[in-house]
């Protein structure tokens, strides 16, 4: 969970990360735990939408004014979207008190518009609403949220990095949405217990002297930040040679994988780890570590082998790779 929440930093074409797992393993605390780490970004001064200052303005109805744009430094946003959110709520409204008070028709920018080049985090989101579901994945595929209600016609960019969390049990993602997201961990409760006494100490430590259980960690903090910000700047110069891609095609038909997404995706996911770490090829080591998370969730279902999926790609892993 932790490498795939890293490499989804360091490059966000990945698609994002699913984790389900048992209640009460910090899948929720992990990711959170992700907008501390996340280097600040550069966007326009008072654009609702943080676009880049760089990029073009014509897609965003607040830089497309022609109005001078001013770079300002921003926190990357991590927008937390809950179950219950109304649809205004999710790609934004007509704004009341604008509309009451002047009788101008103006638009309140809604969560999709706050995560626009940041993360926009579910918690359970396979209890998410059709509805919403349905939207999303509109809004994942195009990048851009258009909304068309009350005397409001706009589109806006909305760009973002789709993280999820849930409980397995308590209900099954629609394919659709499942297929959008990058990367998918499966997470359990430890069963060893040095391991258990560790996680219930540093809660408890935490809870104690939140502040100074911070200030302890927060040399690691910064390291693993260093290593996003150089992992980001090594990206582009790693090469991914044909006999990865090539390994990487072959676990995908042992696998029966549908579609090419998943050779994209594992693609990218190697270059983003071997970036990550400092190596300047993709290896089959890279391709082999992140293979569980960016195929386990594409394989079809095969009501005659009772295996996990996790040990169907394990299995796969070792005809196509050896050892």
């Amino acid at each position: 969970m932790r490498q795939a929440l890293l490499v989804a930093a360091v490059d966000p074409s990945i698609g994002g990360v699913l984790v389900l797992g048992d209640r009460g393993t910090g899948k929720s605390t992990a990711i959170r735990a992700l907008a501390a780490l996340l280097p600040p970004m550069r966007a326009v001064a008072g654009c609702p939408y943080a676009c880049d200052p760089e990029g073009p303005a014509e897609s965003c109805p607040h830089c497309a004014t022609g109005a001078p744009r001013r770079a300002e430094t921003r926190p990357v946003p991590v927008v937390d979207l809950p179950l219950g959110a109304t649809e205004d709520r999710v790609v934004g409204a007509l704004d009341l008190e604008r509309a009451l008070t002047r009788g101008e028709t103006a638009f309140e920018p809604g969560l999709l518009a706050r995560a626009n080049r940041g993360f926009l985090y579910i918690d359970e989101v396979n209890l998410l609403d059709d509805h919403l579901v349905d939207l999303l994945l509109d809004v994942a595929a195009s990048g851009i949220n258009t909304v068309e209600r009350e005397g409001l016609s706009l589109r806006h960019p909305a760009r973002f990095v789709l993280v999820g969390s849930g409980n397995p049990e308590e209900g099954e993602l629609r394919p659709q949405l499942l297929d959008r997201f990058g990367l998918a961990c499966a997470v359990e409760t430890p069963t060893d217990i040095a391991t258990r006494i560790a996680v219930v100490r540093a809660r408890d430590a935490f809870e104690r002297d939140p502040a100074g259980f911070c200030a302890r960690h927060a040399a690691a903090e910064a390291g693993l930040r260093d290593r996003i910000l150089a992992g980001r700047a090594r990206l582009g110069a790693v090469a991914v040679p044909d006999a990865a891609l090539e390994r990487a095609a072959r676990l995908c038909l042992a696998l029966g994988t549908d579609g090419l997404r998943g050779e994209l995706t594992l693609m990218r996911t190697a270059r983003a780890l071997a970036a990550l770490e400092g190596a300047a090829t993709v290896t089959d080591d890279h391709l082999t570590r992140i293979a569980p998370a960016a195929l386990r969730h594409r394989l079809r279902r095969n009501p005659l082998d009772e295996t996990g999926s996790g040990a169907r790609v394990a299995r796969a892993i070792t005809e196509v790779f050896g050892g």
